[in-house]
């Protein structure tokens, strides 16, 4: 459905009724127009009209100048090391991602399709187009449920935002500082679109997705910033992006992870990628597509405030608010697998000793998770998982023939989810309450609110570190591996960002 903005009228549309005097009308202007001149018709291609001067809004000025300045602008010493650990983290997700069933189609699909190797695919062993780079290294990085993600905008930077802008970055030959500053601006900007929306509110409202708009706006961003364009194309480039936005809240029914891995990763990746590359070869377009007739909030929430998307850049870096996945398994399980973990810590008990087990989330949360057929988003079956072998790994989360092991199944009749209204209230905030029984009659509840990984408790360069190596090695091994974290925290003596190629690529 379109809405109009109420400060902006639209003029009412001309009947769409058609008499038969009108089609013999426009069968005669067409005939007309076959028989002009072939020289008149090319000359008037070739000389358009001069642009009419076209008015920006506060809002666009402010936005498109602070973007296009972002790659010559030093970023805080905190920002930069928590950009180095969400690009390891999303590599280390891509990297992964390589060898679970869509990123194994999409490696498929651009080694057949690639055109002009210009740009890595990660884990791979050939080149392909950026677009093409985009587009797969997108599907790569949400594979699996190992990416970062930002409760606020309800969506997932990284596994656009990065893969954006190493594909540009690649085109355009960037060092490595230049990288991390686009990778920045792209975490900056995509979260601050469906925040200024609305968020989880908007998205549960509606049938639109945050997890395609604001990692599409964040993809365009960074690719933006790695082809260096100025203010001017800058806004031309958004113009393009709000043309490409889209996506629906079905990924949610999609089974296999195929469609949802494009949804959040691939589709984004690349439309970001396609809209920074048009502008670069000189395309233009709506001087501001966040105002006038028809515009972007227009379309989605017309009573939504602009500022929004302005409010604080240069002081609040949204790469400093997203989290880091501790656990290989959707955002809404991170939480009750933690409460897990800190009663074991609490009261030494096995899963034999355990009776019964209720887990409370927020409604839509508990939706995602409930009995699905993909273990890493079934929290009953995590939760299982967690109760046999003290932990989950990434093989665990991955393993689809305990889903009908006795034993799995004998933990997963104990495990209960009630969704909470009351728990849905504090949205975007994830909380999970758990409440275990024990054989012996006794009682352990827990409550975590700040899942480790979260801005409230980040994990340590180490941990996440940790984390990666567990993921890379066994596609990479373990020298590359070493290496290619020794480098990412290095990322300023890169003067070339190709130069990754071989610690990224398979030999």
């Amino acid at each position: 459905m379109r809405h109009d903005s109420p400060e902006e009228p639209r003029e009412p549309r001309a009947s769409l009724s058609l008499t038969r005097r009108d089609l013999f009308g426009i069968a005669g202007l067409s005939i007309a127009a076959a028989e002009l001149p072939l020289k008149r018709a090319f000359t008037s291609f070739a000389s358009p009209a001069p642009r009419a001067a076209q008015e920006t809004s506060s809002v666009m000025e402010r936005l498109s100048t602070y973007m296009s300045e972002a790659r010559s602008h030093a970023l805080p010493e905190e920002v930069v090391e928590q950009t180095k650990q969400h690009v390891l983290d999303t590599l280390a997700a891509m990297i992964s991602g390589s060898e679970l069933p869509p990123g194994r189609a999409a490696l498929e699909f651009a080694r057949a399709y690639g055109g002009r190797e210009v740009a890595m695919v990660v884990a791979s062993n050939f080149l392909c187009g950026p677009i093409e780079a985009a587009l797969t290294n997108g599907m790569l990085a949400h594979a699996d449920e190992t990416d970062d993600s930002h409760s606020s905008s309800q969506s997932h930077p990284g596994c656009a935002v990065i893969p954006a802008a190493l594909a540009a970055g690649e085109r355009f030959g960037v060092s490595g500082t230049h990288f991390l500053r686009a990778v920045a601006l792209g975490y900056d900007i995509g979260p601050r679109f469906t925040m200024t929306l609305g968020g989880q509110r908007f998205e549960a409202e509606s049938h639109w997705s945050t997890h395609s708009i604001s990692p599409l706006f964040g993809a365009a961003a960074a690719a933006s910033c790695a082809a260096s364009l100025n203010a001017q194309q800058i806004r031309w480039m958004l113009g393009y992006t709000a043309h490409q936005s889209s996506g629906l809240g079905a990924w949610n029914r999609d089974t296999e992870h195929l469609q949802k891995a494009f949804h959040f990763g691939g589709m984004t990746a690349r439309n970001g990628v396609t809209s920074a590359l048009l502008v670069q070869a000189g395309w233009t377009g709506v001087d501001d597509i966040l105002s006038g007739t028809d515009n972007f909030f227009a379309a989605y929430n017309p009573h939504a405030d602009r500022e929004g998307l302005v409010e604080k850049l240069g002081e609040r870096y949204e790469v400093m608010h997203t989290n880091i996945k501790k656990w290989p398994v959707g955002s809404p399980i991170q939480a009750a697998l933690d409460a897990i973990a800190v009663l074991r810590k609490q009261h030494a008990f096995n899963s034999a000793q355990v009776k019964q087990v209720s887990v409370r989330l927020a409604t839509d949360e508990a939706a995602i998770v409930n009995n699905r057929e993909m273990p890493d988003i079934c929290l009953q079956h995590m939760l299982a998982v967690m109760l046999l072998d003290n932990t989950v790994s990434f093989a665990s989360a991955h393993d689809q023939e305990r889903l009908k092991d006795p034993a799995t199944l004998r933990e997963r009749a104990k495990i209960q989810l009630i969704p909470d209204a009351g728990l849905e209230r504090l949205m975007p905030l994830r909380v999970a309450i758990v409440d275990l029984t024990l054989t012996d009659g006794s009682h352990l509840t827990q409550r975590v609110a700040n899942v480790r990984g979260t801005p409230e408790n980040p994990m340590t360069r180490g941990e996440i570190i940790a984390k990666a190596t567990d993921l890379i090695t066994p596609v990479l091994g373990a020298t590359r591996c070493s290496s290619l974290i020794d480098k990412l925290f290095d990322l300023e003596s890169v003067g070339d960002i190709r130069r990754l190629r071989p610690l990224l690529q398979r030999s």
